[in-house]
């Protein structure tokens, strides 16, 4: 299992690699091969691979992603192991989790499929329609994102992304500021009524994250753009955010704003999570495991999706460690065989039905 999971992740796959993508896919299915029996269909969805092993249809979903938010090389060492840690970029989000799900599936022979999508950490732009299509009939989603401290997630934020531009007027910053426009200015007011959208008591945070403004330092800019994260346990809150962003009122009439952007995926709400939740726990006690446990997180993931689809989903299935997108990155790997036999016996009970 270690050396599986070594050789995945030494093969870095940034999302915005496509050939990376391609070959860290091709990598699964030989590594399913030797451990399976028999290798992953390379199926393309929009233009994107993705690895499939198991029959059409499946009632049970198990879901994971083999793309990376690190771009080649910006992880050093590519892989290191101390003790029980091992670190490398992917490794906990979610390689580790993608190795349990394989070995999980030794042995199943009902109506459960491996499904690995390859565009899971800028959006799932392309993959959304699929998950959701997969997620429509099946009878349980596991997903295999990481876990919170060994916890399964049975909540996610839903998540909206938007870009306010302004544009205004240049001119020459010392000469004649009052013929410009500023549009940084403008935007300045927009900062502070954008963040006022936040709603604690929901769990709404609306926060104004990339800024850009200006060509040059004596000129009036004419054009500012702000890049804004939005993410809720709401969905009526989403759409309250989304109503007033959407409705900014200009201080300065002489600018005029362009709103792009909107909802991404919507919360995974504990409705969708609970029944499996308490399979889970079940299956766990079973096993002699101590509880599970579970939480409400603030990313989101294509378990969002497969909820919005209709199905009951079980999220955090992956691994134990923690760092994910962070430059310690890690993964217990005394963790990965009892995690991937439990997912093991989850699925089995499920199928059972």
């Amino acid at each position: 299992m270690l050396a599986a999971l070594e050789a995945l992740v030494k093969l870095e796959s940034p999302t915005d690699d496509l050939e990376a993508c391609n070959d860290v896919v091709r990598l699964a299915s030989d590594i399913a091969t030797r451990i399976l029996g028999t290798p992953a269909e390379i199926r393309e969805v929009n233009g994107r691979p993705v690895f499939w092993w198991g029959p059409n249809n499946p009632d049970v979903v198990v879901l994971a992603h083999l793309d990376t938010v690190w771009p080649k090389g910006s992880f050093t060492p590519l892989w290191k192991v101390e003790g029980t840690k091992a670190t490398g970029p992917g490794i906990f989000d979610m390689k580790a989790g993608f190795i349990q799900a394989l070995y999980a599936m030794k042995g199943i022979t009902g109506s459960a499929a491996l499904i690995a999508t390859t565009d899971e950490e800028t959006g799932s732009a392309t993959s959304k329609e699929f998950i959701k299509q997969i997620s429509a009939n099946a009878k349980a989603v596991l997903v295999l994102e990481a876990t919170l401290n060994g916890k399964v997630k049975t909540g996610r934020k839903g998540t909206a992304m938007y870009q306010v531009k302004i544009h205004g007027k240049a001119s020459h910053a010392g000469l004649e500021p009052e013929k410009g426009v500023n549009s940084t200015v403008e935007m300045a007011h927009a900062i502070i009524a954008v963040a006022a959208l936040a709603d604690s008591d929901h769990g709404t945070t609306v926060v104004p994250t990339m800024l850009r403004a200006g060509n040059t330092t004596n000129t009036v800019p004419d054009l500012a753009v702000l890049d804004i994260d939005i993410r809720s346990y709401s969905m009526d809150d989403l759409k309250r955010v989304d109503s007033a962003i959407r409705n900014l009122e200009a201080v300065n009439s002489d600018t005029r704003y362009e709103i792009s952007g909107g909802f991404n995926r919507p919360p995974l709400e504990p409705s969708s999570t609970m029944a499996l939740y308490e399979r889970a726990e079940k299956v766990a006690k079973e096993l002699g495991m101590a509880p599970l446990g579970h939480a409400s997180v603030g990313g989101a993931s294509d378990g969002n999706f497969a909820a919005a689809a209709g199905a009951q989903v079980l999220d955090g299935l992956g691994a134990v460690g923690d760092g994910a997108h962070a430059a310690h990155e890690w993964v217990d790997i005394s963790t990965l065989d009892i995690r991937s036999n439990f997912l093991h016996a989850l699925i089995k009970d499920l199928l059972n039905d």
